[in-house]
């Protein structure tokens, strides 16, 4: 037993070294950093949106090797084709037969770039590979990695030539942040040394897939909620149902993703049982995507607006 404890210590250390040394490459963006970590080790796939050249591309990248996970790149466009995402069969004429060759959706973080100019049947079969974990071509069906993660990135919808996600796709995403603007300090160091995108594809992974996959299970298992955490919740859950903001609340498999991360921010922070400030720090970037917003409310700061409905939920003695 103490033996486990001490490994779980070292992984947990090699955690906060990866915050640590990508902390140096992705100037300014540490915070993005940590919830993309925490909704990873979750289990759950990423909604990053923001400006173009902000670094969404550069993090995932950064994640992707400190973790010593295979990285696949999908370029949404409007011509993007299903087959384009899952892979199609060839045929051989040396064999006479006809062969798979599988498409990006087959790496561990598949990083699919402005997703909302990909058209909705294109989306859509992204998507269910995201809910799935697996992928039906020709009527055959492919199982994706145990390890898997899709962090997709949009633009916001005012632009044009976008398709955006409807509320019943945006649940799937665990998270949706933004990146924003880097600090004067950050941008200055960014101006002064250049991109550091082609370093990241260099740099040692510090864990190996077992690593990870032990450590995303042992949050599933070893992670303890109470009952009062569970209560808690359950009245945000229920909250959301009765907001005089709110047209529709949030989903059972919402309930799921608080309690989800709520675990991982306590794992994050070297706990082995959740408290309320784990649910109220993740709020504002677990719950917003997966609500709708009464249209007069629609162009207001949601995060604002669930941040401000937490805070009326009695906080758990």
């Amino acid at each position: 037993m103490q033996q486990q404890s001490l490994a779980n210590e070292e992984i947990r250390d090699k955690i906060d070294l990866i915050t640590d040394s990508l902390g140096k490459h992705l100037q300014g963006k540490e915070t993005s950093l940590r919830l993309s970590l925490i909704s990873f080790f979750s289990g759950g796939h990423l909604l990053i949106e923001d400006l173009p050249g902000l670094g969404k591309t550069t993090l995932a990248i950064g994640i992707a090797r400190a973790l010593g996970l295979s990285f696949g790149r999908i370029q949404c466009t409007s011509d993007l084709l299903p087959t384009d995402i899952t892979g199609l069969s060839i045929y051989n004429k040396a064999t006479g037969e006809f062969k798979f060759h599988r498409g990006p959706i087959f790496n561990n973080i598949v990083l699919c770039d402005e997703i909302n100019r990909a058209t909705p049947k294109t989306q859509s079969a992204l998507l269910e590979s995201m809910a799935e974990k697996q992928v039906t071509i020709e009527g055959k069906t492919y199982r994706l990695p145990d390890i898997f993660c899709v962090i997709a990135t949009q633009n916001p919808v005012e632009h044009y030539g976008t398709f955006p996600l409807p509320e019943s796709q945006l649940d799937r995403f665990m998270m949706k942040i933004s990146i924003g603007y880097p600090s004067h300090k950050a941008e200055k160091m960014i101006l002064r040394i250049g991109s550091t995108q082609e370093i990241l594809h260099t740099i040692e992974p510090v864990m190996d897939p077992a690593e990870v996959k032990l450590v995303q299970e042992e949050i599933e298992k070893n992670i303890y909620v109470s009952d009062r955490i569970l209560d808690y919740v359950l009245a945000i859950v229920h909250g959301t149902r009765q907001n005089d903001f709110l047209t529709a609340g949030l989903s059972t498999r919402g309930a799921l993703t608080i309690i989800n991360t709520a675990k991982t921010s306590a794992y994050f922070h070297g706990r082995d049982f959740v408290i309320p400030e784990d649910i109220k720090e993740l709020a504002e970037f677990t719950i917003p995507h997966r609500v709708i917003f009464k249209e007069e409310y629609e162009n207001t700061d949601k995060r604002e607006i669930i941040k401000s409905f937490i805070e009326e939920i009695p906080t758990p003695a």
